[in-house]
C-alpha cells in the first residue's frame, strides 16, 4: 500500500501524557555501560515513578528494538518486569528499523483508539554498541563437522582442516546497516540522494555543525528536560548526550574523509547520525484514564502515516510519509510549527526537504503539488541524531516526546515528527497541543 493510500487514523482519542528517556550515549569502540534492556528499565522506571497511578495500571508495554541481543528476545517483557508493572502485564517487541520506536507509538495508540486499552507505556531501545559479533559461515560449518566428530581420527582431521581466515568476524551491525534488496550500505543511499539532489560537500556540513550548536544551545537552555540520569555499575553518572561536539568548526568538519565512497564521496562520520545506545519512552492515555487519574496531557496523537519507496533512496521516506499526512488532513507549512525529522545523514534531511519544495517530485510520486519550503528555523530546533545520535529503536519515540514538549514549551499548537527507514520506508506522526 503506498502512503496516499492510508486512511486517517480514527477512533476514540489517544494523548501523550508523559515521556522519558536515557541520555544517548556515543558507542566508543566497545560495548557501552548498559544493554538495550538496562537503557529502558531505567527511562520506565524514572518516568512511572511520578505518575499518579501504580505501574501494575499499564494495560500493555510495548518496545521498539532493532538491535535485539540474544539474551533480550522479547526485551519488551524484560523491561515490563524490571520496571515494576504486573507480571500480567502483556508486553511485546515491534521492528521496523529506524522507526521501531515510533511503530511501537503507533500500535500502542491503536490499542487505545480501538478501547482495548487506557493506558499503554511505549517507545524503544537499543545499544547498538552491543550489536553482535557473529562467526561467518565457513567457521559454523567447521564448528559443525568438529561436533559431529566421533573418533580421535576424524576430530584430529578436521582439526588440521582448520584455517585462521575462518576465524574472520561478521560484524553484525553492518550487517543490519547494508540492505539486502539493493545491495547498499546506509551511507551509499544517502550518497545518491545527494546526487539526485544537488547536495554539495559544503551543505551537509553546515547542516552537521548547526545540529552540534542547537543541541549545544538546547543543553545550556535546559530544552532536554525529558533526560533522566542513569548510572553504571561502577557508580558513573550519565547525564547528558555525549555525542555532543560543541567546538566543532566547519574547517574540522571538512577535514573528514569520506566513509562510503571513497575517494570522491560526500558523506563522513560528521555529517552522519552517530552509533549510540540509548532508551526512550512515552505513556499513551485514553479520555477515559485522563479522567480516571486527574492526568494532563503533553498532546494528542492526530495521525499516522507510513510509506514506502525504493531502498536505494530509503531516506527520502521522510518526504513520502509527511505529504500524503498533510494532505489528508488539509494542512500547510503554516499550519505545522514544528517539525522534527531523524538526522540520519544530512543529506538525507537536506533530501527530503528538496523534494516536499518540488512540484516535480511530488507531482511524479503523490500526485500533489508542492508542500513548500520548510522553514529550518522551525526544524530540529534543539539538534538531532547528527549531534546527539541514533539508537535505531529509540528514535521515533525521542523525536515525538522532543516534539511534543517543544509545543508544550512554546505554547504552540501542531507539529510533525518523521524518520527514514532503512529497507525503503518512511514514517510520519502528526500530533497537537491540547
Amino acid at each position: 500500500m503506498t502512503a496516499s493510500k492510508q486512511a486517517k487514523f480514527s477512533g476514540k482519542p489517544v494523548y501523550i501524557i508523559d515521556g522519558a528517556r536515557t541520555p544517548f550515549i556515543k558507542a566508543k569502540g566497545k560495548p557501552g555501560p548498559f544493554s538495550s534492556a538496562d537503557l529502558g528499565t531505567a527511562a520506565c522506571k524514572a518516568l512511572l515513578a511520578r505518575q499518579p497511578f501504580a505501574a501494575s495500571e499499564i494495560d500493555e508495554v510495548i518496545t521498539g528494538c532493532a538491535v535485539a541481543s540474544a539474551s533480550e528476545t522479547n526485551i519488551s517483557r524484560i523491561i515490563t518486569l524490571r520496571s515494576g508493572c504486573s507480571e500480567n502485564t502483556p508486553a511485546w517487541t515491534v521492528q521496523r528499523n529506524c522507526a521501531s520506536g515510533m511503530q511501537a507509538l503507533d500500535d500502542a495508540s491503536k490499542d487505545i483508539a480501538s478501547g482495548r486499552c487506557h493506558l499503554v507505556l511505549a517507545g524503544g531501545a537499543d545499544a547498538m554498541s552491543r550489536g553482535p559479533i557473529l562467526y561467518n559461515d565457513a567457521m559454523v560449518l567447521w564448528l559443525a563437522r568438529l561436533s559431529r566428530s566421533k573418533t580421535f581420527a576424524d576430530k584430529l582431521k578436521t582439526f588440521l582442516a582448520f584455517r585462521p581466515h575462518l576465524l574472520k568476524p561478521v560484524i553484525g551491525l553492518l550487517c543490519g546497516l547494508t540492505d539486502p534488496i539493493c545491495g547498499l550500505s546506509m551511507g551509499q543511499t544517502a550518497e545518491i540522494v545527494a546526487y539526485d539532489f544537488g547536495i554539495t560537500r559544503e551543505m551537509m556540513d553546515a547542516y552537521a555543525l548547526r545540529s552540534h550548536q542547537r543541541l549545544a544551545q538546547a543543553q545550556v537552555e535546559k530544552h532536554l528536560s525529558e533526560i533522566i540520569a542513569i548510572f553504571d555499575t561502577q557508580g558513573k553518572v550519565y547525564q547528558s548526550d555525549d555525542g555532543l561536539r560543541a567546538d566543532t568548526t566547519l574547517a574540522q568538519l571538512a577535514k573528514l574523509k569520506p566513509s562510503y565512497e571513497k575517494p570522491f564521496g560526500t558523506i563522513t562520520a560528521g555529517n552522519s547520525s552517530q552509533v549510540t545506545d540509548g532508551a526512550a519512552f512515552v505513556i499513551l492515555a485514553s479520555e477515559e484514564a485522563l479522567t480516571k487519574y486527574r492526568l494532563t496531557p503533553l498532546a494528542k496523537i492526530v495521525d499516522i502515516n507510513w510509506a514506502a519507496l525504493n531502498p536505494a533512496v530509503m531516506g527520502l521516506g521522510p518526504a513520502h510519509a509527511i505529504a500524503p499526512l498533510m494532505a489528508r488532513n488539509q494542512l500547510s507549512l503554516n499550519d505545522i510549527d514544528y517539525f522534527e525529522i531523524n538526522e540520519a545523514f544530512a543529506a538525507q534531511v537536506l533530501g527530503d526537504l528538496a523534494a516536499l519544495a518540488s512540484n516535480e517530485y511530488c507531482q511524479n510520486h503523490f500526485g500533489l503539488d508542492a508542500i513548500g519550503t520548510i522553514d529550518q528555523a522551525k526544524l530540529n530546533i534543539d539538534g538531532g541524531a547528527i549531534a546527539l545520535g541514533h539508537p535505531i529503536g529509540a528514535s521515533g519515540a525521542r523525536i515525538v516526546l522532543h516534539l511534543a514538549q517543544t509545543l508544550k514549551r512554546t505554547a504552540t499548537k501542531r507539529g510533525i515528527a518523521s524518520l527514514c527507514i532503512g529497507g525503503g520506508q518512511g514514517g510520519a506522526m502528526l500530533i497537537e497541543s491540547v
